[in-house]
């Protein structure tokens, strides 16, 4: 177990890890934190963009970070039209689907990637969230909302491949978020089903998580690079079950693609 964490310590050397790392030779100070934040922030919709309604009520937001990132697809088509204004409505569908339907209180996941490699924040204070090392809860991971991010890809990935696009926008948002939450991608990046039982992300898009964290990985490292910066992680994010944690459960709905919310889980 020492040796591993070596090897991943060794290829993320010059990662920038922001919640809980340390300079090599003095203490990460703010403005260094700052600028690494800012230097990985991909463009990003918000919700006025794409113009989302208000919550229902209040969002439960956590001062602490997440310790995984959870990659989905929305289970929907997989439609040709790449504009942001197919990615804003998609967005407002969601929304609409899990606020009318789910009777949650906004959309459950924290940011959504169009097949135009659009992204959009999702869950009310999200962006805020990442910004101030916090955590806003969402409803995307049964039994798991409390310390993961959801990322919905658009489309459903059971046997087509994603484009690239999409998956260039999600490696920039991972290396965005890793940065800003100090995350080992090759152990905080997973897909829905390494916690839920169920297909998604789709055997596909799960086949590529290990080149995206070596995509996000890389793309930290460049970051680093760039600011003249090395750090070392110190978090250690609990480790993923291997095994599923609730029965298998049929699709029922336009964007239903498995577990989101656990018996003691409302979605916020």
């Amino acid at each position: 177990m020492a040796a591993e964490r070596l090897d991943r310590r060794t290829m993320l050397r010059g990662a920038v890890l922001l919640a809980g790392g340390v300079l090599l030779g003095g203490t990460m100070d703010t403005t260094t934190a700052r600028e690494a934040r800012a230097a990985a922030t991909p463009k990003v919709f918000t919700r006025a963009d794409w113009g989302a309604r208000a919550p229902g009520h209040a969002i439960d937001v956590r001062s602490t970070g997440p310790t995984h990132i959870v990659v989905h697809h929305t289970a929907t088509a997989n439609v040709s039209d790449i504009s942001t204004s197919q990615a804003a409505a998609l967005s407002r569908s969601i929304q609409r689907f899990h606020m009318d339907s789910n009777g949650w209180s906004d959309i459950g996941q924290q940011f959504t990637i169009s097949r135009g490699g659009h992204i959009m924040e999702g869950r009310e204070g999200s962006l805020r969230a990442v910004d101030e090392g916090g955590h806003v809860v969402g409803a995307h991971t049964a039994n798991h909302n409390s310390h993961t991010i959801g990322i919905e890809n658009e489309g459903t990935y059971s046997s087509a491949t994603p484009p690239g696009d999409l998956m260039e926008a999600l490696a920039e948002t991972c290396a965005w978020l890793c940065t800003a939450y100090g995350l080992d991608p090759q152990e905080a990046l997973v897909g829905h089903r390494d916690y839920n039982s169920t297909n998604c992300p789709g055997d596909e898009l799960y086949a590529l998580l290990p080149q995206l964290r070596s995509d996000t990985a890389a793309r930290m490292e460049s970051i680093s690079d760039g600011l003249g910066r090395v750090v070392e992680p110190e978090l250690s994010p609990d480790q993923v079950p291997s095994f599923p944690d609730l029965p298998s459960s049929e699709r029922v709905a336009t964007h239903y693609h498995g577990p989101t919310v656990g018996q003691d889980e409302t979605g916020g």
